[in-house]
């Protein structure tokens, strides 16, 4: 039997929390300043963490195995079994032809390859992650970014931006459930008050996207389609909270924001037309794709999707509206027929989960579940209790990657695709993600082993310490769950229950800081040794995840700088209001 011991360090929770934060240092310092790949970065994280837990904390070394290889079996199941599924789904898209059918379709709506970006990247992505999550919204429109021209670094960026504000009800709402399950707080209160937090990154993300692409001129010529999009999402975020299951929150805020775009461009169009952002004009970021790897060249030009001016004219610098009208020239018109046939893989997901809500489909899906205690782990907290996370459960059917994979399974005969395709694209695709599968299996594994040794709470005691100013901290710590995990509901499982403890010895309210865990974790899945190795396979930049995190770091800072100030005042007579 293994007790958890907080203070192992001459019962000091200061010195004890540098200890535990040593595998947290050792992840960022070797992904984001020594640029090593995530996998590797992710593994040696892993070790420095068993490594504190049997040597610092006393957890006996045959527990440290065991709690690495449950946090490897939850990494795979089901945190990065929806990715799989949801990559999968899409590739079945591109098998069948439907991939440049949906491509087609989205560039009838403008050439322009910034308005491009934020239908895909910010609408788009929104839904896949309403949907799946898990990378999928990444993987899925940094390829459609691609074939449609766009600068694979820059289309690998400005997808994992988007996938950052519609991760909070992501997954089916996913997130916010486990959170209300581990606290027993309301799921309705916990809804609401992330629906008055997180829209406040919704309003700005669509504006950050352009100016990623196109630097100012972007945003100065496409900011009132960004501002329609961003406040669309963040107005039906917002009251999605307040009226809707949480299930539904992300889906209908998504297909509003698609909506409000779509028609807003049927009034308006950039006043400069650009479709050609493979090499941008601007010098600096010019150097940037000078200086690209061959390989990520190759790669994005071997995908299947690819065939957009851009990549055939590479070197050729047309006019902006030259290109624009040449483009169109050659755009093939599909019938509905088809259109609605790319669709159907998408829609055939809403079924199957409107399925599932179904009280005797639901009942027999659950059935088929496995809850046991995992083998060789005996952890006891200092009051005795059993430790939760010795406990395993694997929902097979009800997962929400098992519910995309039947979803794929049906789209098969819709795309008019035969089971030998199906089953060796599923293949081909498992053997394309295995160094992020592995990624995700180490990083899941170190949070487990922080978990279980006590490393976790250490540090949020050390963190508590600071009395009603953790406000502003609440939302950090969901942030660095994140980052770590790689999901903002591991992120909730980890910290939830020290957001709730916190808020009960400061005073502060439990619901706004549980919500702030959530909040602060859908701006750490962008920097996530996960999503970054999705996002470097999908567009052939494996091995560098480095580069990723560093682009996209210093925008995740700004978002949490901003959560955190709303969440202060939150705590504050000055938007005290605001909490339910």
């Amino acid at each position: 039997m293994y007790t958890q011991l907080f203070d192992p360090v001459a019962h000091s929770i200061a010195a004890s929390a540098a200890f535990a934060a040593l595998p947290l240092l050792t992840l960022f310092v070797l992904l984001g300043v020594l640029r090593l790949p995530a996998r590797w970065a992710a593994l040696a994280s892993l070790v420095v963490s068993m490594i504190v837990a049997a040597f610092v904390y006393g957890m006996p070394g045959a527990q440290v195995v065991s709690g690495a290889l449950e946090g490897a079996a939850i990494g795979f199941f089901p945190i990065i079994w929806i990715g799989i599924n949801a990559i999968w789904l899409f590739k079945l898209t591109q098998a069948s032809g439907h991939a440049d059918v949906l491509r087609r379709a989205l560039a009838h709506v403008s050439p322009d390859q910034r308005v491009q970006a934020v239908l895909i990247a910010f609408c788009f992505g929104a839904l896949l992650e309403a949907l799946a999550g898990g990378g999928a919204p990444v993987a899925i429109c940094a390829v459609l970014l691609i074939s449609l021209g766009v600068e694979p670094l820059k289309a690998a960026t400005v997808c994992l931006l988007a996938d950052t504000s519609p991760v909070a009800f992501g997954a089916l709402g996913l997130p916010i459930t486990v959170l209300a399950k581990i606290t027993r707080l309301p799921v309705h209160e916990i809804s609401v008050m992330v629906g008055r937090q997180a829209p406040l990154l919704s309003l700005f993300i669509p504006l950050m996207l352009v100016f990623i692409l196109d630097g100012r001129r972007g945003a100065k010529e496409v900011w009132p389609l960004a501002g329609v999009a961003g406040l669309a999402f963040a107005f039906a975020q917002f009251a999605g909270s307040m009226l809707l299951p949480v299930e539904l929150v992300d889906i209908v805020a998504a297909l509003f924001c698609a909506g409000a775009s779509i028609a807003f461009l049927r009034v308006w169009t950039p006043g400069t037309l650009r479709t050609d952002l493979r090499t941008d004009l601007h010098p600096a970021h010019a150097s940037t794709t000078r200086n690209a790897p061959a390989p990520l060249q190759g790669a994005a030009l071997a995908m299947p999707m690819t065939g957009g001016p851009a990549f055939e004219r590479a070197n050729e610098r047309p006019s902006a509206r030259t290109s624009a009208q040449a483009g169109s020239a050659h755009l093939t018109r599909d019938s509905r027929a088809e259109v609605l046939r790319a669709l159907a893989p998408y829609a055939a997901v809403i079924l199957v989960v409107a399925a599932t809500q179904i009280g005797f489909v639901a009942h027999a899906m659950g059935a088929i579940t496995s809850s046991f205690a995992w083998p060789g782990l005996h952890v006891v907290g200092p009051n005795g209790a059993t430790v939760s996370a010795v406990n395993a459960k694997f929902e097979w059917l009800l997962s929400a990657g098992s519910i995309v994979l039947i979803a794929g399974v049906l789209s098969v005969p819709l795309l008019r695709l035969d089971t030998r395709t199906a089953a060796r694209t599923y293949l081909k695709n498992l053997h394309e993600l295995r160094w992020a599968v592995f990624t995700v299996c180490c990083v899941v594994g170190v949070a487990y082993i922080m978990n279980l040794s006590g490393q976790i709470v250490t540090l949020g005691i050390w963190a508590a310490r600071a009395g009603t100013a953790f406000a502003p901290v609440s939302p950090v710590l969901g942030w660095f769950a994140t980052a770590l995990t790689g999901s903002d509901t591991s992120a909730n499982a980890l910290f939830g229950m020290l957001q709730l403890t916190t808020a009960h010895h400061t005073g502060l309210s439990d619901i706004l800081l549980t919500a702030a865990n959530t909040s602060g974790g859908v701006v750490g899945k962008a920097i996530s040794p996960q999503n970054l190795a999705v996002g470097a396979v999908a567009v052939g930049m494996i091995g560098r995840e480095g580069v990723l995190f560093r682009r996209v770091a210093g925008w995740t800072v700004l978002m949490i700088a901003a959560l955190s100030l709303l969440v202060w005042a939150q705590s504050t007579p000055l938007l005290g209001w605001m909490v339910p």
